[in-house]
């Protein structure tokens, strides 16, 4: 959580309650008592269609989709005609009133509630009646029209939830969190599907719903709200090749108008003619824009604070309006013209933005050394392949528009399709086979480390898939090989402390990579929040050139019940660099415990830096650094001769006591070869002081003067 959102962080918890995690697409019902499918008797979709139980066949007759109403409460819609659903006949109370298809109104008794049992099956409740889902008599054979009955435990009212793909003829086998539209599906449906999995994950926060929605080349008319875990993205080579004619946006709705909690989606490789000509994004941290074209104007927030954000790799034809938004990193996209600025917006290898000009602008006219993030595409054949984009140097503008990418593509069946119950032991398997990975969303317990050990390999996940070390382990280690990319991916820290959660490269590696470095894009770290997580150190490098490419690594500040607290969600660094040569866009790194960025390697260069300090110590003694008060958000090593920084900001906000001090945000050593340029501090609030910006140079930020710039140091 960052800048001013502490203004309503009393409702944090509220708005953050985890949604049930339901299938969303449509699904088989079946019966414990008696294994067979709730089915629409003689695969009719009229009004008065008996809804029976039958001998499961696999047909359309026996899909349903549970759509969220309110309330926890679900109509159930019939795969045959999705305005079709479950319905109490006459609005009975009484038992052993049958159960029809009608079409939904919205009534009482078209509604239900799924009650989890603690074997994953569910018994459903009618909201008019209270009465439970039965199969009468608890009956096992074929064609016998449900009921609703007294709930009473048994299994004839007690129901198990499948998958059933919906996907086109020809999609790979992504398992049930992947849904691939195409433009043969009428709009309604496609309609249906993006609000069931939004209303799921609108304020789905710290749940374990993780979703991707995905189209094939073509034109869309389309509302895709993007929530919690979530990603939309084209399937297309260009962005162009997929027209959303509507809207793919982010809204703070849930939080009125406050978008600083907006984190973790994506949206990718799409292009928008935005109803009434603007689309929005509001967000904040870990929640990439990539490879877009919009097609008007695009506003980046929702009339309240917003705290992020990352845009790359895309074109908007007209303005960018950022609006309320503190900090913000545009990188090598183009623009319209850009309109709005406050603490730190950093422009890197973009066209139309707005000059060099401190406070608030930072622009630097190329990336020095870029890849774009991988992402996956149907060929002019149909065939699914990954595209991995070439390594740029003294990049400008995008890679799609009026050019065609430079790159390799990679096909399907080049990778191993990590799904919901895959292990750790078969995804290193399939790595040790010379296989790339392709991690379907869903939370991935891991009870030993993936090793990365082939040059070039990826690892790209979709739907912001989600990976947990348990029993203290690391989650993945590379070898000091050339090119590995690891894309699209949520690290939680496991409840047992881990020393380090991702390692590139051994310590001491020593190799070149200057000609296909490892990259690292969307990539990022949550310690604490969803559980009790805690971790040492977060993302060390060893390996010499890696590039990042937008991370988050949090301490969480906020989350579920008894996750989050000085003692508690314990973490030390976020982000330790010992090779040299490393380059990283985007670096978010916010409320470690002690020095939350250490960089030993020189050639460090670091283009936009967002940080906030930890807002728990509870008194000055808990947060020393020997002598010093404090820890610096960002530490260059005493021995280091060379590294460059531009648009750093950092943030306090000592809400445990305000009394509170930070010496420093920046520690460097005074070298003609370390470079800082255009920085900032805030007092948030004015609660908490930092001393000075850099070293004993600058500010300070306190209750009196709560933002402080320097423009270069030395």
């Amino acid at each position: 959580m960052t800048g001013i959102e502490f203004a309503t962080q009393g409702s944090a918890s509220a708005a953050s309650t985890a949604a049930a995690a339901l299938p969303t697409g449509y699904t088989t019902v079946v019966n414990k008592g008696s294994g067979k499918c709730v089915d629409a008797r003689s695969a009719a979709s009229a009004d008065g269609t008996a809804v029976q139980q039958y001998t499961c066949n696999g047909s359309t007759a026996q899909n349903w989709q549970l759509v969220a109403t309110d309330g926890g409460y679900y109509r159930v819609n019939s795969n045959l005609n999705a305005a079709e659903a479950w319905d109490v006949t006459g609005v009975s109370t009484a038992d052993s009133a049958l159960i029809q298809l009608w079409t939904y109104s919205g009534g009482n008794n078209q509604q239900w509630l799924p009650v989890a049992e603690s074997d994953g099956a569910y018994h459903f409740v009618n909201r008019n009646s209270g009465k439970c889902l039965d199969v009468p008599s608890a009956s096992t054979a074929d064609s016998v029209q449900l009921a609703q009955y007294t709930c009473n435990g048994t299994a004839a009212q007690s129901f198990t939830l499948g998958t059933v793909s919906t996907n086109p003829p020809g999609t790979p086998d992504f398992g049930p969190n992947v849904t691939v539209f195409d433009p043969s599906m009428s709009a309604s449906s496609i309609q249906s599907k993006l609000d069931s999995v939004f209303s799921q994950q609108q304020t789905n926060q710290f749940g374990s719903a993780r979703q991707a929605l995905l189209f094939k080349p073509g034109t869309y008319s389309a509302n895709a709200n993007v929530g919690f875990y979530t990603q939309v993205a084209g399937l297309g080579f260009s962005p162009d090749d997929v027209t959303i004619n509507g809207a793919v946006h982010a809204e703070a709705d849930w939080f009125q108008g406050n978008a600083t909690q907006n984190f973790w989606r994506d949206a990718e490789n799409l292009s928008v003619n935005p109803t009434g000509g603007t689309d929005r994004w509001a967000v904040s941290q870990a929640a990439p824009y990539r490879r877009m074209h919009v097609r008007g104007n695009l506003a980046l927030d929702d009339g309240g604070w917003s705290s992020g954000g990352f845009i790359s790799d895309t074109k908007v034809d007209g303005q960018i309006q950022s609006g309320s938004q503190q900090q913000f990193l545009t990188r090598n996209s183009t623009m319209g013209s850009w309109s709005g600025s406050n603490w730190n917006m950093v422009f890197v290898g973009d066209q139309g933005a707005p000059a060099q000009s401190f406070p608030t602008y930072t622009n630097v006219a190329s990336s020095p050394t870029i890849r774009e993030k991988p992402f996956l595409y149907v060929d002019s054949a149909g065939a699914y392949q990954v595209f991995v984009p070439g390594l740029q140097s003294n990049a400008v503008g995008t890679t799609w528009s009026g050019k065609t990418p430079a790159g390799k593509s990679l096909p399907i069946d080049q990778f191993y399709i990590v799904k919901p119950g895959a292990t750790a032991a078969d995804m290193n398997t399939a790595l040790a086979a010379g296989k790339n990975l392709l991690v379907t969303p869903g939370v991935y317990h891991l009870n030993q480390t993936l090793n990365i050990t082939r040059p070039d390999t990826v690892v790209l996940g979709m739907g912001l898939a989600t990976f947990v070390p348990d029993g203290g382990i690391t989650a993945i280690s590379t070898a000091d090989v050339d090119g590995i990319e690891l894309a699209g991916l949520l690290i939680d820290a496991g409840t047992t402390n881990s020393g380090t959660l991702v390692q590139i490269g051994p310590s001491g590696s020593t190799a070149t990579h200057a000609s296909d470095p490892t990259q690292l894009s969307d990539v990022f770290v949550r310690i604490g929040g969803a559980t009790v997580g805690k971790a040492t150190n977060s993302l060390v490098i060893n390996s010499a050139n890696t590039i990042i490419d937008h991370t988050w690594i949090w301490r969480a500040d906020h989350g579920n019940s008894g996750t989050v607290g000085w003692t508690t969600n314990t973490a030390d660094t976020g982000l330790i660099v010992n090779g040299a040569n490393v380059t990283a866009y985007g670096l978010f790194v916010e409320h470690f415990q002690k020095t939350q960025v250490v960089w030993n390697g020189n050639g460090g260069r670091t283009y936009f830096f967002q940080n906030e300090m930890p807002y728990d110590p509870p008194n000055q003694a808990s947060w020393m650094n020997g002598s010093g008060k404090g820890y610096p958000a960002y530490k260059v090593a005493a021995n280091v001769t060379s590294h460059e920084a531009w648009g750093l900001g950092s943030y306090c906000y000592f809400s445990s006591n305000s009394s509170v001090v930070a010496d420093h945000s920046f520690e460097v050593p005074s070298v003609s070869g370390v470079k800082f340029h255009d920085m900032v501090t805030v007092s948030l609030g004015g609660v908490g002081t930092i001393s000075h910006i850099i070293n004993s140079t600058g500010g300070p930020s306190n209750s009196s003067t709560n933002v402080a710039y320097l423009t270069n140091y030395p």
